[in-house]
Formats: structure tokens, sequence, C-alpha cells
């Protein structure tokens, strides 16, 4: 398999007057071209610093401390952290786009649909004229089950949730990148709407091979659609590999208590546990393991050394455990 993206050791920082935040730390990730790879994690991970990343796209006072990201989705290899101007301009959107949490804050709701469509291809094609955007636009609204002649003339404000994330699907898709992130893109909408979605972009992912990087903290939706799952706790990565190997071998503490905290409704509900305590403090992490405190594992080695990466059973599985380390249990 050929990796369309590898993310290397990075670290990003926050920046502040008299502290710093590390958002993510040491994180390294392969996403596979043509599948779809899910980032899963309680809110405060760094999932989305990390997605943000990728676009070089940090907020202020956001910053890239260390490591690189490798993108192959061209005939030479593009060093993403390297990119400015209108080199950077070029390269979003053409290569890898996204579909941010909250079509209704993506949206400019001063213009119609169309209007936004038109004015995000005429940055990367000047010469454009609008019989062409229109025609390329139809082209993309259709994919996503909507009518072009009522969506065009509309306002944000005037579609659905459901519609609305659509329309930014098709915006994403709009100059036909590698790589599509997507943000909890159902967040906000009713379960029945969230299922469509996530059944229209596997559709995508499978007919158009376009590659996927799922930001979600819903377990269940990773195990349906991903293909390869990432596991972030606390900034750092806390297992990788394929969704079968991890949902069937549940190696890491951390992975086992959110797949066992996930409701089913074949699954007993007595069964189900919570995993105990509170997500980590970004601000004041504990020493050894970041997840040590709320592990019932946890031994004197988590308590007073990090752990590294180990490779676990063969290399398409990585585990940030001293359970799997050459002196542990």
């Amino acid at each position: 398999m050929k990796n369309i993206v590898e993310i290397n050791n990075i670290s990003v920082d926050y920046l502040l007057k008299k502290y710093s935040i590390r958002a993510v730390n040491k994180v390294s990730l392969n996403i596979v071209e043509g599948k779809i790879t899910a980032l899963v994690g309680e809110s405060g991970s760094g999932k989305t610093t990390l997605a943000n990343t990728l676009l070089k796209n940090l907020s202020d006072p956001g910053k890239l401390e260390e490591g690189e990201i490798l993108y192959f989705g061209n005939e030479n290899i593009v060093v993403i952290n390297q990119l400015f101007g209108n080199n950077l301009q070029k390269f979003r959107w053409a290569e890898i786009s996204m579909v941010f949490q909250g079509a209704q804050n993506a949206l400019n709701p001063l213009m119609t649909i169309f209007e936004q469509f038109y004015e995000t291809l005429l940055v990367h094609r000047p010469k454009i004229n609008k019989d062409e955007a229109k025609k390329i636009s139809t082209h993309y609204l259709n994919l996503v089950n909507l009518d072009p002649e009522k969506v065009f003339s509309a306002y944000p404000h005037e579609l659905s949730g459901g519609m609305k994330q659509r329309v930014m699907i098709a915006f994403s898709l709009l100059l036909e990148p590698k790589l599509i992130i997507l943000d909890e893109p159902t967040t906000a909408l009713d379960v029945i709407v969230q299922d469509y979605i996530f059944k229209l972009l596997k559709k995508i992912n499978v007919d158009l091979r376009i590659s996927m990087l799922l930001l979600t903290h819903d377990i269940s939706v990773v195990s349906k659609y991903a293909d390869f799952v990432a596991v972030m706790y606390g900034s750092k990565m806390m297992e990788y590999g394929t969704v079968k190997d991890v949902f069937t071998m549940q190696l890491h503490p951390y992975t086992k208590g959110l797949i066992n905290a996930t409701p089913s409704l074949g699954k007993d509900i007595s069964l189900m546990k919570t995993i105990p305590g509170s997500p980590a403090n970004l601000m004041f992490l504990p020493s050894g393991c970041v997840f040590n405190p709320r592990c019932e594992k946890a031994w004197d080695l988590c308590k007073s050394h990090e752990p590294g990466y180990y490779k676990y059973p063969d290399e398409t599985h990585v585990i940030r455990c001293h359970l799997y380390s050459e002196g542990g249990k």
C-alpha cells in the first residue's frame, strides 16, 4: 500500500504569554492512499490541531515546533510545512481539502451557494467563466444528491443542517483533491442524517478513490466506515493499525476503554464500562505515560517513564504502551 501523507514526529505548541501548551506531541502517522483513516480520541486530545497542521492552517498562537509532513500525491514529494505564499494557496483545496466542523460556520451567510463555489474556483482558475463553474459545481452537487437549481440560489440559512453538510462535501470536491480531511462532519445532525452522510462519504471514497482523514470521537462510526484508525490521548498517539486489528485485539488500555464505553444494540448494556477520571489537562500532564492516572493496568514504570512506540504483533500495528515493551507484562 502507498501512503499519500506521512506525518513524521510533529509537535505543535500554542505559545501564550506566561506558558505554552503542547497540543500535539511527537506524533507520527501514515495516511494510506485511497483509504479512510480515522483519528479518534476525546475532546482536547489534539485531533483538530493535527488536521489543521496538515493544511498549515493553525490559528495563532499555534506553531509547528518540530517534525515534517510529506505529501506523495504528486510526481514530486511535497514537504507541506515548507510551503508558503502562492505555493501554499495553490496546494490547499487542490491537493488537500477540508470539511470543517459545523457547516453553518464554514459557509458565508451573505453569499449564495453558487457565489461561494464560483469564488473558490476563481482563486485557483482565474480564467474560468460562470458557465464552466456552474457545470463543475452541478456535477458535485448531483454527486451528493442535491438539486443544483434549488441550491445554487440559496443562502446558507435557507438550507437544513444535512443539506449544508452535503454542500460542504461538494465544496471539498470542487478541485478534485486527492485527500479530504473531515473534522467531525456530522456534528449537530440527527442519527439518521449522520448515517446518510457517512454512507455518502464511503461511496465517494470507493468510487473516486479519494483518500480521507476522519476526525471523530464516535468509535462506532470508525468500526463501520474506516480502514485504518489512530487513537489519540493527551496530545499523543496511543495506537495505530487497521480497524480490524485494533477492534479485535484491543491492545492499548485506552483503546479498550473507548470501545467498552460505546453502546451497541447487540451488546449487553450491563457490560458497558466508562473510563474512570477525566481527560488529560494539557497544562498539567502527569509524568510517565500520559494515560497512567486513568489506566487500570498502570504499574511503576508507567508512572516514571514515558513509553515509546512498540510494533505488535507486526509492522502494521503500533502501540505506545509499556505493556508491550521488552520488560512489559
